[in-house]
Order: structure tokens, then C-alpha cells, then sequence
């Protein structure tokens, strides 16, 4: 199948040439005659497959006809980034035609928001929290709206954004049509979806799980270890573009000074950054102008580059559902990429959950001639693998063990490990990416 089997204006289908698409993905195949035709639509399918072009092609066609410069589709996502991205996406694939966009978020001035609205738009990308503000300060009129997309919706209920979206739902016309987009289904956005969409159509692409087209390892490691770690592995394994999860702000900001004091071309990603210098690091990562974008959970979603060749977990998430989309940024549109997690012995209940999530043991590696000092990975595995046989002896009504020190292998930062599966040997498989680049 092709684009033009979808019957598209010749105007779309010249920027979809333009833009680079070949062949739709599964979710744009199945789901772009469902919003062409008007249906309400439940869209699930891993991050990298589509999505946004699934509901922005037949969104753009309908609006081909009907009255300009009023605010006819608004579309709702959780973070700046990726609003800047579905906004970018309906410019580039809109770009034949008449119909405008603009994103509305918080962290920026209001005034070129209020400038574009009082000329006229057809589509608003928004946050939730802004565009309440505009809405209270009677700045936009929602009356007109004939779409509502919320895209990766289960992120705004992670982010506490639920009551903002049924106070904007207040405000838009009963008769619409409705399309949702996620990547996980939470009983919350279950039971939003029962509320919002008319009859809908689902269309799921594969489990919602990471995609088939990642391969996964961990490393297990100290904190105080964590750092020489990911240098030498950096110089150890070809990449591409590099993505790094940090759990704070902090430890991102430092990572990505450390990264650049070493010699490579890095940047951070953290909310406490204003809002021009996090589009220029993700526009530089975006353009190869830094070849590593150390980030936050931000980054997780609304960061669209398709070369990312290794997805790096400095910090393992506190969720599966944050791994899922942490490592949605590698193996973007079929291609492959890897995912590599660092978890210490306390991280160890979460490498079980994402591996229930897997239906399979996560590979254990050890990088290469690197100087793990007193810290054993073999150890912490083994006692890991101890505790959780234990464990399950437990719920079957044993008894727990006293894991004291005696049990325990001497090493920095830390006592025994509590992981809990058994340990996996291979070699890091062979890379086809490019080498990452040193700034000279």
C-alpha cells in the first residue's frame, strides 16, 4: 500500500513526497480511512510508529473545505516538545495549502500566541495548562471546533493533566469528532476513552510494549561507578545518536558538562531550562549539531529523530511505561536500535516488571576491560537471583532470609544486591551506526 491509495488531495500528496514517506505504517494504514471517514478512533500502538501523521493527513484533508481562520481542530499534548513537533508536523505536511497551525504551551510569552489567534487559525496545538489560561482570559474560541485529538494521553494522566482535560472538554462543542491517541491503556484513560469517544473504532498496533525493533541489556553497576561506565562505553561501542535518561534535572545538566569536558558534542534537556534553549538542544540533536541529548523524562515523548542508534538509561525509570517510551525514541520507523539500562541491586524490581512486560529475561552484560574496582556484576546477579527464589519461597509461605554482610561482596556504595533473575553472557550485538563524533 502507498499514500495515494488513500485518496488524499494532490497537495498532500506532493508533501508527503516532499517530506520523505514511502509507505504508511500499520497505524496509519488502518487509521487514516477511519478518520477520513469521520469515525471516532482509540489509536494504541509503542511510540515511533506514526501516530501524528495518522490523525494530521485526514485532518488536513477535511479541512480543505469549510471556513478559514477559525479554530477547527485542537489537538492536546502533555509537553511542549511534543506539541512543537505535532505542530511542525500538520506545517510540513500542510505546506501546499491554506490551512494554518500554532502551538500554545506555557514557559514562553503569550503575545505571538495572541498575535497568531487573533488573525485566524484552523489548528491549535496545545498544552493543557496554557491553553486553560487563554481560555479563561477569553483568547480563543472553541466553539467551532469540529476535531479533538488528545495525543499520548496516558502521559497527561502521568503528569496530573486529567482534570484540565475534562475542564477543557467543557468547552467544546458536544457533536465532533474525537480521536486518541496512546501508547499504554491505565484504567484512567480507559475509562476517559468510555467517556469521550462516540462509538469508536480501535486500532492497536502489537502490544503495548516496546518495539520488537529494540534490543534490550543491562548493565549492573554502583552509582559511584555509573559515570566511568558510560564513558567507556561511549568509547567502547559504535553509535549513532545517543539519547541519555537521567532521573533528575540536576544529574542531566552535570552528565551532559561532564560529556562535553570530555570531549563530546552533548547538550542537556531539563525543565528548568527556558523554553528557547530546550527547542535549540533538541533542534541541535535533531540537525547533528550534538551528537548526545542528555534529558530528563521530558525527553521521553515529543522528541522525533529517527537516527537515535542507542537510547542509553542512565537511571532505570519508575515505571514500564516509562522505560516503554524512553526506549521509543530508538527503532523509530522500523529501524533497529539499542536500549541500555544501568541498574544498581536496588533497581532490581523494576528490571522484573519491564521483563514481565518483555516476556523475557533482559540480557546482563559486562562492558569490556573496564575496571569495575571491588564491584563483582556476577555477585550482585547471583545474590539477586538468591532473594528472588527466596521471594517466591515466601508467597508459597516460607521463610524470609537475613541477608546480612556476611553474604555480602565488598564493593563501593553499597551492600548486597536485591535483583532477581539469572545472569545472561553475550557480546553487545554489532552496531551499524556510525561512530559518535568528538568535537575537535
Amino acid at each position: 500500500m502507498n499514500f495515494a491509495d488513500f485518496s488524499l488531495d494532490a497537495r498532500l500528496n506532493a508533501a508527503v513526497e516532499a517530506v520523505g514517506y514511502e509507505t504508511p505504517t500499520p497505524i496509519q494504514e488502518q487509521s487514516i480511512p477511519l478518520v477520513l471517514a469521520g469515525r471516532d478512533v482509540l489509536g494504541l500502538a509503542q511510540t515511533g510508529t506514526g501516530k501524528t501523521a495518522a490523525f494530521a493527513l485526514p485532518i488536513l484533508q477535511r479541512l480543505i473545505t469549510g471556513p478559514l481562520r477559525k479554530v477547527r481542530v485542537l489537538v492536546v499534548a502533555p509537553t511542549r516538545e511534543l506539541a512543537e513537533q505535532i505542530h511542525q508536523t500538520f506545517t510540513d505536511l500542510g505546506q501546499n495549502l491554506k490551512v494554518t497551525s500554532t502551538p500554545i504551551y506555557g514557559g514562553v510569552s503569550k503575545r505571538p500566541q495572541l498575535a497568531a489567534l487573533r488573525r485566524g487559525v484552523e489548528i491549535v496545538v496545545a498544552c493543557p495548562g496554557r491553553l486553560l489560561d487563554h481560555i479563561g482570559e477569553g483568547d480563543i474560541d472553541l466553539s467551532n471546533v469540529e476535531v479533538l485529538v488528545l495525543d499520548e494521553a496516558d502521559r497527561m494522566c502521568d503528569m496530573g493533566f486529567l482534570p484540565d482535560i475534562r475542564r477543557i472538554l467543557k468547552h467544546l462543542p458536544s457533536q465532533r469528532q474525537t480521536l486518541f491517541f496512546s501508547a499504554t491503556m491505565p484504567d484512567d484513560i480507559r475509562n476517559l476513552s468510555a467517556e469521550i469517544l462516540d462509538n469508536p473504532a480501535t486500532v492497536q498496533i502489537g502490544m503495548i510494549a516496546p518495539a520488537e525493533t529494540v534490543s534490550h541489556a543491562i548493565f549492573p553497576i554502583t552509582d559511584k561507578l555509573k559515570n566511568r561506565l558510560l564513558l567507556g562505553m561511549l568509547k567502547q561501542t559504535p553509535t549513532g545518536r545517543v539519547l541519555v535518561f537521567t532521573r533528575t534535572k540536576r544529574r542531566a545538566r552535570n552528565l551532559a558538562q561532564l560529556l562535553s569536558n570530555e570531549g563530546y558534542n552533548s547538550t542537556a534537556l531539563q525543565g528548568n531550562m527556558a523554553q528557547n534553549r530546550r527547542q535549540a538542544s533538541i533542534d541541535g540533536f535533531r540537525d547533528g549539531k550534538f551528537d548526545i541529548l542528555v534529558a530528563t523524562d521530558i525527553a521521553s515523548r515529543g522528541i522525533d529523530v529517527t537516527d537515535i542508534s542507542h537510547v542509553i538509561n542512565f537511571d532505570i525509570p519508575d515505571t514500564v511505561d516509562a522505560y516503554t517510551h524512553r526506549i521509543g525514541r530508538t527503532g523509530r520507523a522500523e529501524q533497529s536500535g539499542d536500549a541500555f539500562t544501568f541498574v544498581t541491586e536496588n533497581d532490581e524490581p523494576m528490571v522484573r516488571d519491564i521483563e514481565k512486560v518483555l516476556g523475557e529475561p533482559l540480557e546482563r552484560r559486562r562492558l569490556p576491560e573496564f575496571d569495575y574496582g571491588d564491584f563483582v556484576p556476577e555477585r550482585q546477579t547471583a545474590i539477586a537471583q538468591a532473594q528472588s527464589n527466596t521471594s517466591a519461597r515466601n508467597r508459597r509461605g516460607g521463610r524470609r532470609p537475613n541477608f546480612n554482610n556476611n553474604n555480602r561482596s565488598p564493593r563501593p556504595g553499597g551492600g548486597a544486591s536485591r535483583s532477581g533473575q539469572k545472569s545472561w553472557s553475550g557480546s553487545p550485538r554489532q552496531q551499524r551506526s556510525p561512530g559518535t563524533r568528538r568535537s575537535g
